[in-house]
């Protein structure tokens, strides 16, 4: 007897957010928690996929490094591909990742070209970004305040612009669903009180 297979595709997601910011305003936080907002959603983490990276993963870094542009771009595909398993699947993907050039941007909407993608970009400032990473339970040692000032000059009419220094994560939350048509749909919960 043939089994008829389960089919895994449904009605496709609504849409897909990607979630930018320099280290430490929050995007990781902030993203599961925005995923968590929706009735079927994925958190893709992006830094997770370059963490699979088992031999010779080149992580960015403030010095030129030709291979570690390349593999950003290679992390960003594989995100692309896995965000597009599932918005066929019908789960809205929160995608989380640092992009600061507009290459690296363009290229996430033309790969991930399918569904509206909602680009967010979280901006608590550099000093509060710092302080946010000085408190982590590993602090960073490097200091990626300067990302501040790439992102805005090469991303700073692009998507969506939250100032979240002085926010919860659950107004950063709010606000994310308000600049997007992501608020209205049927897809989104209420948080639990």
């Amino acid at each position: 007897m043939t089994r008829t297979p389960t089919p895994v595709d449904r009605e496709p997601a609504a849409g897909a957010v990607l979630l930018t910011g320099s280290p430490g305003s929050g995007k990781s936080t902030v993203a599961a928690a925005l995923a968590g907002r929706f009735r079927m959603s994925a958190h893709v983490e992006v830094d997770a996929l370059q963490q699979m990276i088992v031999s010779d993963g080149q992580w960015p870094s403030p010095t030129a490094n030709a291979e570690a542009d390349r593999q950003i771009f290679l992390r960003a595909r594989n995100a692309c591909l896995l965000a597009d398993s599932f918005v066929r699947a019908g789960f809205i993907p929160v995608l989380d990742d640092v992009v600061v050039r507009r290459s690296h941007l363009d290229f996430y909407r033309t790969t991930l070209a399918a569904v509206p993608l909602h680009i967010v970009i979280l901006a608590p400032g550099p000093a509060e970004a710092w302080r946010r990473n000085q408190a982590r339970e590993k602090a960073l040692a490097t200091d990626w305040s300067p990302l501040d000032e790439a992102m805005r000059s090469e991303l700073g009419q692009q998507g969506t612009w939250i100032d979240n220094a002085a926010q919860t994560v659950e107004e950063t939350v709010e606000a994310i669903l308000t600049a997007t048509s992501l608020a209205s749909s049927s897809e989104v919960e209420q948080p639990l009180q």
